[in-house]
């Protein structure tokens, strides 16, 4: 016989762009969601297990679209060791499981250590990660992703640059795996668009015409805001800064005259068109470029989400990127709105939908398949 457990929350935000819903219960059977309904309407069964959340609101797990696993945001270069590697990568995925992203889209870092992502599975860690590259990159990444332009906080040597032709040619031999072009400006952009890219990531002063384009076409655009946020918020030092719990981290260097008009410009151009988008209709997804300098694993996704709200978006439109368009595109199938015959996969926090996203930063718990997680723990003991 099949168990089954209700679990009763003061709110639910479901992540379909709905509103919340208030005194709501979910019965889960087999891990799976099997009713939602009125708490008021609770079936009286006295063998079935019963979770108070009355005082919670529950919402999707996250999925961030852009990491770096074995990149750490407080080094300047990938970890070269194998070991290091693999200790950064199972760090990282701890840091992300701790703040509700459940599902990561990598760089591609994560060829070759297979077995820690495994092994962060058996132990109910990270429910989902998708791996990116070229074609050439072994094993065979999960979707592919190009660099075609340079990133929006980073150099790159513009001889390294496809043409649009190889961009093309690259697009043709994809097969049916989706492609996510790195693309600023303008004509980049529309180049990529051309080609038949699935995604735009960054996607900076790409302009009406591609937003326009990419709405019509249903083409993704993750605009990784943050990078932008971190760049402001490091020009008057020259370091790259982020938040953890509301405590400012800076990383030391030298002042870079200009940059702090630059990135001012830079990112109210990008919330600006990150607003038109959404008038437009363009489906939209958060990746944070987590392992970059300066940006956290984990609870960057906070600081992405209060950027996409700073944009315009409401708070139930900036949870659905959050987490069902970016599952649904990289098919993250036990991920994505929490409705009936989808995966009990959810997060908890204490308090008001009118405290998110500021209470996603610290968790009450974290329920995987119907059950509370068996890694999270809401207040860790600290070994010596």
């Amino acid at each position: 016989m099949v168990a089954t457990r209700y679990i009763v929350a003061g709110r639910l935000l479901d992540g379909s762009g709905a509103a919340a819903r208030k005194n709501i219960f979910l019965e889960v059977r087999d891990t799976l969601i099997s009713a939602i309904g009125n708490a008021a309407d609770l079936p009286e069964h006295s063998t079935a297990s019963i979770d108070d959340l009355s005082h919670c609101t529950i919402v999707p797990a996250l999925v961030d679209c852009s990491v770096s696993l074995q990149q750490s945001a407080a080094l300047t270069a990938t970890a070269a060791d194998a070991a290091e590697r693999a200790a950064l990568l199972s760090r990282h995925m701890g840091y992300c499981h701790a703040h509700g992203v459940l599902g990561v889209a990598d760089h591609g870092s994560c060829s070759g250590l297979e077995s820690i992502y495994q092994e962060g599975l058996s132990r109910g860690g990270m429910v989902a990660i998708r791996v990116g590259g070229p074609l050439t990159t072994l094993p065979e990444p999960d979707f592919i992703r190009i660099a075609y332009s340079p990133h929006i906080d980073a150099e790159m040597a513009a001889s390294s640059r496809l043409s649009p032709e190889d961009l093309g040619r690259l697009l043709r031999d994809r097969g049916d795996k989706k492609a996510v072009v790195i693309a600023n400006g303008d004509q980049p952009i529309a180049e990529a668009l051309a080609a038949g890219c699935d995604a735009i990531e960054q996607g900076y002063a790409m302009g009406r015409n591609n937003l326009r384009e990419m709405a019509d076409r249903g083409v993704l655009w993750i605009p990784s805001l943050l990078r932008a946020k971190n760049g402001l918020d490091g020009a008057g030092s020259g370091g790259a800064v982020c938040c953890r719990f509301s405590q400012r981290y800076i990383a030391p260097g030298k002042a870079l005259p200009g940059a702090k008009a630059f990135w001012e410009k830079t990112l109210r151009q990008q919330l600006r068109q990150l607003g038109l988008a959404r008038e437009a209709g363009v489906a939209t997804a958060l990746g944070t470029g987590a392992g970059s300098v300066g940006i956290l694993h984990g609870e960057a996704m906070v600081e992405e989400m209060k950027l996409f709200i700073k944009a315009g978006y409401r708070l139930e439109e900036a949870m659905r990127c959050a987490s069902h368009t970016a599952a649904s595109f990289f098919n993250m199938e036990k991920l994505g709105t929490l409705s009936v015959g989808n995966k009990a996969t959810f997060l908890v926090t204490r308090g008001t939908v009118q405290q998110l996203p500021r209470k996603l930063s610290y968790l009450e718990g974290i329920y995987i398949d119907g059950a509370p997680s068996t890694t999270y723990h809401k207040n860790p003991v600290r070994r010596s």
